[in-house]
């Protein structure tokens, strides 16, 4: 009998999972607003810093190949993910204040399956749209391997995940939208900047250098450098290896999906 539930909540799962993440787009597509950010937002981000900054910063010296433009695209890629993790997750509060939220957490699935497709929903717009810089970055001078951009992506879904779940985690305890925006300035956005997106860690503080030591978005950027820029090592730099940012990233993204569903089951029982 208690086999039987099992199989039945896994078949359960999917369709929940599938349904809560087909919101998510449906969502995002029937704002149009959203949609023209969504692609207008990285080419200004990678646009603007990377032709304001590429005369006066050289970040690997004078002498090396990679230009700032160059060594600037991965970290704008991480901060398209991180933008759309966070303003995604801001609907789980406005779906809690609507009453869905409520309904979901009767009904009879796992409080995984709700993360998962909440989580779902958001990464896949996040890689979508960092999806698009791959487009232009043959008409930047410069290009990327069909290679280095297919494990880039697949990597990227690991990356949305862990910041999606971060996101959620943080917009669940969340009351208001406004709160939400003070964590974000004050907490998730330092942790790109202090993951050396916008400059490489030698020669800052040693304060800083444990803290983009310990962030784990460094190690998520350190990864996606190494197989964007595959068989280019002149343009990645002194990095930590590949395993270990790979390992680092996909701990962090299991931990935060953890966190998610933890955060979810509490609630349950305080309601």
């Amino acid at each position: 009998m208690t086999k039987s539930l099992e199989t039945i909540g896994k078949v359960r799962a999917l369709p929940a999972v599938a349904a809560l993440a087909r919101r998510e787009w449906v969502r995002f597509i029937r704002q149009r607003n959203r949609v023209f950010g969504a692609l207008i937002q990285p080419l200004i981000f990678w646009a603007l810093f990377g032709a304001g900054l590429s005369a006066s910063f050289h970040p690997q010296g004078p002498d090396s190949p990679m230009s700032y433009v160059e060594y600037f695209l991965p970290g704008t890629i991480i901060l398209v993910v991180l933008f759309t993790a966070i303003f995604s997750t801001i609907s789980t509060i406005e779906d809690r204040n609507e009453g869905l939220l409520q309904s979901v957490l009767v009904a009879p699935i796992a409080p995984t399956s709700i993360v998962l497709g909440k989580l779902t929903g958001t990464t896949i717009l996040a890689v979508a749209q960092a999806a698009i810089l791959f487009l232009v970055v043959p008409f930047a001078g410069f290009s990327v391997t069909l290679s280095g951009a297919a494990l880039s992506i697949a990597l990227l879904f690991v990356v949305g995940f862990g910041l999606a779940g971060l996101g959620f985690a943080i917009a669940w305890r969340m009351d208001s939208t406004q709160g939400f925006h003070a964590i974000m300035t004050a907490f998730l956005l330092p942790m790109w900047f202090l993951s050396g997106a916008f400059f490489p860690p030698e020669g800052v503080p040693t304060w800083m250098r444990i803290i983009m030591e310990v962030n784990p978005v460094t190690y998520a950027l350190a990864a996606l450098r190494q197989v964007m820029y595959i068989g280019h090592p002149e343009f990645m730099g002194p990095l930590p290896s590949l395993g270990v940012s790979l390992a680092v990233t996909v701990g962090f993204a299991v931990a935060m999906v953890w966190v998610s569903a933890t955060v979810i089951r509490r609630s349950r029982f305080v309601s």
